[in-house]
């Protein structure tokens, strides 16, 4: 699935909420699911997922999955892309959609640092076995605006080759891993 360039603010607006956008990656994690399984990983009502996803499907950031259900009750729901991606450029001339775009970013942005602390705060036996790959890193660096966005070109090429292979039966178990990277201009 190719990323999808939102430029559409009713679209942003739908991932501008916490648990949607939790449940946007849940379904790109463990793959289609229903309101009730993924009420029960998020300690949700089902009546509240049930709602969310329907916003998330009337935004078409996902859509039903008919043919998993078992009968006419049951609703499965799949992502409809692997990322999602949009400019502030894609609404200089829309003050509404540059502000649901700002607070699309910051969810996404608050969600990224809350699962970075809960990994710090994990205990020696959750960190078991990746103590040595897990990894943070960060550089300064003096660009343009236009070499910032060739370093933001050349990240997400690598993150897309990864995040976007086929993964290989060789029996090894994968774990669901979040790789997130910023570039903004900043002081010291």
């Amino acid at each position: 699935m190719a990323p999808r360039h939102l430029t559409d603010p009713s679209a942003l607006a739908a991932l501008a909420h916490p648990l949607r956008r939790r449940l946007m990656d849940m379904l790109r994690v463990y793959g289609p699911a229903t309101a009730s399984t993924l009420a029960e990983r998020t300690g949700q009502a089902v009546a509240n997922i049930s709602h969310h996803l329907r916003v998330l499907g009337a935004a078409d950031m996902i859509e039903e999955a008919p043919e998993l259900a078992r009968d006419k009750r049951e609703r499965w729901w799949r992502i409809v892309t692997t990322s999602v991606r949009w400019s502030s450029t894609d609404f200089k001339d829309d003050p509404a959609g540059a502000l649901v775009a700002d607070e699309a970013q910051k969810v996404i942005f608050d969600q990224h640092t809350s699962l970075a602390k809960a990994w710090f705060a994990a205990t020696p036996a959750e960190k078991q076995g990746w103590e040595d790959s897990s990894f943070t890193a960060d550089k300064w660096m003096r660009l343009t605006p236009e070499e910032l966005a060739q370093v933001s070109r050349d990240i997400i090429a690598v993150l897309d080759k990864w995040g976007n292979r086929e993964l290989p039966d060789d029996g090894a178990e994968r774990s669901p891993v979040l790789v997130f990277t910023y570039g903004l201009p900043a002081q010291p």
